[in-house]
Formats: C-alpha cells, structure tokens, sequence
C-alpha cells in the first residue's frame, strides 16, 4: 500500500511524507526513503521494511523510551508552544534553516529554553549547514542557553572533529552515520560524542544493533518523520539497546496530520510506551495513493 500524509509543518523541505507499507507474517513494515536517495541507499530502507515484515524484532530489555520535542524552524512563539503542549523534558531544536538568519535561531533557541525551564534538556540540529569556524562561533553563543550537544554542526567528518575539539558543547553525528562502514570512520576521526542512528537509512533494527556496537559510542535513536509503523522499528531500536543515556527523537508523529494506526505512537508524558501498533484498514484507506513511482522505487531498491 503506497501512502502519502501531509505534514503540519514543513520538516527537510517536505509537505508531506509518502512511501510504501508492506506486510508479512511477522506484520507490517515501512518503505519511506526520502525523493533524493537513489536505488543503493534505499536498498537499506527496503531492508528495514522486510525485517519488521517478515522477521521480527529483538527482545526489548525496557518498557518505556524517553523521547525528546522536535522543533523545526518555526518562530520563536510556536516553538515555545510546541514544546509546552508536548509534555517532554527535552528538545531539539532546528536551526540553520536556509532563508532564515542567526537572529531566527537565537530567538528559537530562548524561547525552547524557557519552555523547559532550567532543568530541561535542549539541543540543536544544524543539519551539517555551518562550515567549521561557522560552528564553533554559533555553538558558542548557543550554548548560552546550556546545550545537551549539537548534532551534525557540519557536513564533513574532518569539520566535526575540528568543532569538537574548539568547543565545549558536544557534537553528535547524524547524516555521518548513514552506513554500516560510517561509525567506524566517525571513531577514528574522534568526530562525535554521541551517535545518532536511524533504523531506516541503516537496514533495520539488528543491523542498527550491530553499528551502535561498532561506533563505540552513546546511541540516540532518531526517526526520519515515519508513520506509526516506522516509528514502531525505531522504538524497537532504542528498547533493544543494552544503554539509552539520551532521550531520543520518536516523538515525531505530531509533525503528521494523520496516521495509518487507530492507536498512533503519540509520547505521554515525555516517553513513549514500547509497542507496536495495528495498522487499521480505514485510517490506512484515508490515505493511500496510487503511485507506480514509488513501486519501481522498491523494484529497484531489490534489485
């Protein structure tokens, strides 16, 4: 089933997220690589999907995994708000947003921290847009408002390690961790504090297991604006993990005008329940679409 559900906001300049959900015996999964990846990224998506479909997932060793509010960039009063109404204790914030100014960022940035009020936990997700000297001036200034880390400030492995090493705020890696060969990499290059890890761009939940171990390095699972189903991979990722020092970033189905679930993975109180939700036949007919692209995307991905 090919769906598509409009976004409440615009997130990684999407209006709205498509892809393919696919069930097996061991019940669905999601196919959602986003419009730029080509047929070798998405083969790992493809086999995220397959794994929830037909595999299964491991045992989880938690009950519950503390989830953080996602920010995009919105101004200052709606992110005050988003964060407010969204019960958790930390966030991440986007900033570097191209057309906005530093200004934006500054004022974003303020009025998340007061939402959280002191004791709560704030990051920032430049979406490797800052060149190096960039960051360590912006982090800087940042950091004003006591961040947790900064993930991804820069594109480059060498950049990040430059970051980490001029400042006090700790860098997490994100887009440089997309690969099975990634987290090595990102140790040699003593690039990053923490490891962000997608299920998705990674192949699946035993695959992520297995980077997480590589990489050496605390893990924060993060999704990439999936429906309930793929979210469901991602919070079986985190309820795998034998550690989970930072609250990570599932809590993103608000970011959704809608599900494919009668029973969507909404955080309550900060955390989301580990489980995995039916997909219903109705709210899934709300919004499914025929798209032959996006199957030819999945012929491809196999081949």
């Amino acid at each position: 089933m090919v769906f598509r559900i409009p976004m409440r906001t615009r997130f990684r300049g999407q209006t709205a997220r498509e892809g393919v959900l696919l069930r097996g015996p061991a019940g669905w999964g999601e196919f959602s690589p986003f419009p730029e990846y080509g047929p070798r990224e998405c083969a790992r998506w493809l086999a995220c999907a397959r794994e929830a479909a037909f595999e299964g997932w491991p045992a989880p060793v938690r009950d519950t995994v503390p989830v953080n509010a996602t920010v995009p960039a919105v101004p200052a009063e709606r992110a005050f708000e988003l964060v407010r109404s969204s019960g958790c204790a930390t966030a991440k914030v986007k900033v570097a947003e191209p057309g906005q100014t530093f200004a934006d960022d500054l004022a974003r940035v303020e009025a998340v921290r007061d939402a959280l009020g002191p004791a709560g936990r704030l990051r920032v997700d430049a979406n490797g847009a800052w060149s190096a000297d960039e960051a360590v001036r912006r982090l800087k200034e940042l950091d004003r408002f006591g961040l947790e880390y900064a993930e991804q400030p820069c594109a480059t492995l060498e950049e990040l390690a430059r970051v980490r090493r001029a400042c006090d705020v700790p860098i997490a890696a994100d887009e440089s961790i997309r690969r099975a060969e990634d987290p090595l990499r990102v140790r040699a290059a003593e690039a990053a504090d923490v490891a962000v890890v997608k299920v998705q761009p990674l192949g699946g939940v035993r695959q992520a297991l297995r980077v997480v171990e590589a990489c050496g390095l605390p893990a924060v699972v993060s999704s990439a604006v999936e429906t309930s189903v793929g979210l469901a991979a991602g919070l079986a990722l985190a309820a795998a993990l034998p550690e989970l020092p930072y609250a990570c970033g599932l809590g993103t189905m608000t970011l959704l005008s809608g599900d494919v679930t009668a029973d969507p993975l909404v955080p309550e109180g900060g955390a989301l329940r580990v489980r995995r939700p039916e997909v219903d036949e109705h709210a899934l007919s709300e919004f499914a679409i025929e798209s032959p692209r996006w199957l030819g995307r999945m012929q491809e991905a196999s081949r």
